[in-house]
């Protein structure tokens, strides 16, 4: 099979210097890669942490035969290696594991003299006057400044466009994380998330518990917990197995 994998996390500019991201680092998108190549498949990794292969005895700048990496930094990188793989690329299965923003920097912005927000009451002060901000649109802004206003707005979701408008049809596996749920409420959340964007199968998984289970599903029907050193293992089986069903029911 030809896999298409997306690992680690998207960085927000605010100036050409600065930028809003997290602390995700690819470590959960490194170890299916490679246990994927490792089965003979093909694969395609685009990360921002390349390095992340070294763990897993790939050399990100020589990774050998039948997989290559492309690494990208921001969010615009991301959706312009996706959608042109996409476009150019017969792959058969696409593995979104990266942790894409959820917020997008819609400009940057300083109080005038005499507004000042005041956090006592949530409000814009200005005296008399009506409170007013300047975007600040230099490619380092000053660090002089007393304050900064970072505008964001709602980020597009990519793994809702990958199967439309970028007409992928293979196997698609969405990755999933809540916070505050209980594990049966996670399974019932996951399963929403991934009929909401046509996947085939989801890893879920609470921010507490990220770092050492997820529930994958529907395998048989059903979601099944594993262990965060299961993951790899378990997912490219159960991916094996949904593409010899289809490949043979035609």
């Amino acid at each position: 099979m030809n896999f298409l994998i997306t690992a680690g996390n998207t960085q927000t500019p605010i100036d050409r210097v600065r930028c809003i991201t997290n602390t995700f680092a690819g470590r959960t998108g490194a170890p299916i890669a490679r246990t994927a190549w490792g089965r003979g498949h093909t694969v395609t990794f685009v990360t921002s942490n390349p390095d992340a292969l070294l763990e897993f005895g790939l050399n990100p700048r020589s990774p050998g035969e039948r997989f290559s990496v492309l690494s990208y930094q921001t969010f615009d990188e991301l959706t312009s290696i996706l959608h042109n793989q996409l476009r150019v690329a017969a792959f058969d299965v696409v593995c979104h594991s990266a942790t894409v923003s959820d917020f997008l920097a819609a400009g940057t912005f300083t109080p005038n003299a005499g507004t000042f927000f005041n956090a006592r009451t949530g409000e814009w002060e200005s005296g008399t006057r009506t409170p007013t901000l300047t975007e600040q649109q230099a490619g380092k802004i000053r660090s002089a400044e007393p304050e900064l206003w970072v505008r964001l707005v709602r980020a597009p979701k990519l793994v809702d466009r990958i199967r439309h408008p970028w007409g992928f049809t293979g196997v698609l596996v969405k990755f999933e994380l809540e916070v505050d749920l209980t594990e049966q409420e996670l399974v019932n959340a996951a399963e929403a998330s991934r009929t909401q964007s046509g996947a085939d199968v989801i890893v879920a998984n609470t921010l507490d518990g990220a770092a050492h289970w997820a529930y994958l599903g529907p395998v048989a029907g059903r979601y099944e917990r594993a262990t965060r050193r299961e993951i790899p293992d378990r997912l490219v089986l159960a991916l094996e197995d949904l593409y010899l069903k289809r490949t043979r029911d035609g």
